[in-house]
């Protein structure tokens, strides 16, 4: 008589902690256990929750309807949203549960890279798109014009949300400590800031900024909202064919950005 064996596919499908297979009810409980620790953190939820809305104060409180402060005050809003519950947060989060070795505790089990990934992006990302859809329904309550695009807007926001949290990801890499985070985060948030400057800067270094990361989403800011391409105005159709260039450097900094990471992850404290 012969006999055959058979693996479980449970346990087939949980062997191994480095697969690209995400499971949705670890994703949700590692998600959930992120977001209670930025809660109990009141310096994280400062920068989470609170800092993101200032900007959003400023645009009530400037002049109804002006779009030129208008248009800079929402990527203000974007770009605070993209650096502190995105970028800052997730660093913070990613070197002290690494250092606590709850990371590495957490891939011997069954929890997948993949999973870890997204469980420590999620909260970020999440409050990240929630504060662009409240900052939409700010600027109109400002007396901005309803956005042009707004498919394209929220386009924008997602890649660079993306591309935020492979910074900080890579970041994480060369931060020894969270308290060190403060200083290892200042070249990316540097970088930040001055794609928001180009209008500061002569011609030929302005056209250089607007390459930057923020420089290509202050562009989408000003296509996908008030339907502004350079001097000409735009209408829905058109803002998807001169969004290419922003788009395309937004996919080339968030592919740089991914590739930074891939290469440094680290999952346990330097010995």
């Amino acid at each position: 008589m012969s006999t055959s064996t058979t693996s479980s596919p449970t346990s087939a499908s949980t062997t191994g902690t480095s697969g690209y297979a995400v499971s949705r009810r670890r994703v949700t409980g590692l998600a959930r256990a992120n977001v209670l620790l930025m809660t109990r953190n009141r310096l994280t939820l400062l920068y989470g929750l609170v800092l993101p809305l200032l900007p959003l104060l400023l645009l009530l409180s400037g002049e109804r309807g002006d779009t030129e402060i208008g248009a800079s005050s929402v990527t203000t809003a974007l770009l605070t949203a993209l650096l502190f519950p995105v970028y800052y947060n997730i660093l913070s989060l990613v070197v002290s549960r690494r250092d606590e070795l709850v990371l590495k505790r957490l891939r011997t089990g069954e929890t997948r890279d993949a999973e870890l990934v997204v469980a420590l992006s999620l909260p970020g990302v999440v409050t990240a798109v929630v504060l662009s859809v409240l900052t939409l329904l700010v600027g109109l309550a400002a007396g901005l014009p309803a956005p042009a695009n707004v498919p394209l807007y929220l386009v924008g926001m997602l890649v660079s949300s993306v591309m935020f949290v492979a910074f900080a990801f890579w970041t994480a890499a060369w931060t020894k400590t969270a308290e060190a985070a403060q200083m290892t985060s200042l070249p990316i948030i540097a970088l930040a800031v001055v794609g928001t400057m180009s209008a500061a800067f002569p011609q030929r270094f302005a056209e250089v900024v607007e390459r930057t990361p923020t420089g290509a989403l202050r562009q989408l800011v000003d296509l996908s909202w008030f339907g502004e391409d350079g001097s000409r105005s735009v209408g829905f159709v058109d803002s998807w064919v001169a969004a290419g260039e922003p788009v395309l450097v937004l996919a080339a900094w968030t592919a740089a950005a991914v590739w930074l990471a891939a290469r440094a992850l680290r999952w346990e404290p330097r010995t």
